[in-house]
């Protein structure tokens, strides 16, 4: 049962709701934008609508395998379920591997399993995005936040180390924009400008 759950983590993690959202509007995400399948790209290639979409199902495809393991299991499965979800959309199966970054997922696992660090995370997302319009620097603050939070609550150790594991893939997975960021290169989140209707 606990295999299950886990498996069934990573699987629902795997759905590219990014790329199956923007394909209806006939973008393929993963060759406009930054190439992330991520809400944020989303918005910024396809639509603001269909980003709002994106990063609600991407949310909801966190915390439903963590939802329903804590249900039937224990914490320490939700963890490792909500880990797997995380893992599968950073490295999903549908698309050889090559998935997002992770960060509204990861805030969906920690929604259902550390409630007031997905709160902190959301928090220093918002501070910082707000200061300087960089999805990458506020995806990274808001991860670092909600670490220090389950390390300041005093979490079971399964979830201090799911945490720990996804905050460490997100800033790994952020490398270039840091790199961009330091050389001053790194782009400001601007919606895509939707096309004036023909007369």
């Amino acid at each position: 049962m606990h295999l299950l759950l886990i498996a069934f983590g990573y699987l629902s993690g795997s759905i590219p709701f990014g790329l199956l959202l923007a394909r209806r509007a006939g973008v393929d995400v993963r060759a406009a934008g930054s190439g992330n399948i991520g809400a944020a790209n989303v918005a910024r290639s396809a639509s603001a609508g269909l980003g709002v979409a994106t990063l609600v199902l991407d949310v909801a495809k966190g915390a439903t395998p963590v939802a329903l393991a804590r249900w039937v299991a224990t914490d320490d499965v939700a963890a490792a379920a909500g880990l797997a979800a995380f893992l599968g959309h950073v490295f999903p199966l549908f698309l050889r591997l090559a998935g997002g970054k992770g960060v509204a997922t990861a805030l969906g696992v920690l929604a259902v399993l550390c409630p007031p660090a997905a709160a902190a995370g959301v928090v220093a997302f918002v501070v910082v995005f707000a200061a300087c319009r960089y999805v990458s620097a506020a995806s990274i603050a808001g991860a670092l936040a909600a670490t220090v939070v389950v390390f300041t609550l005093s979490y079971p150790a399964s979830v201090v180390g799911a945490v720990s594991v996804m905050t460490l893939v997100i800033v790994a997975r952020h490398r270039e924009n840091l790199n961009r960021l330091r050389a001053g290169t790194e782009p400001r989140f601007v919606l895509k400008k939707q096309a004036a209707p023909s007369k």
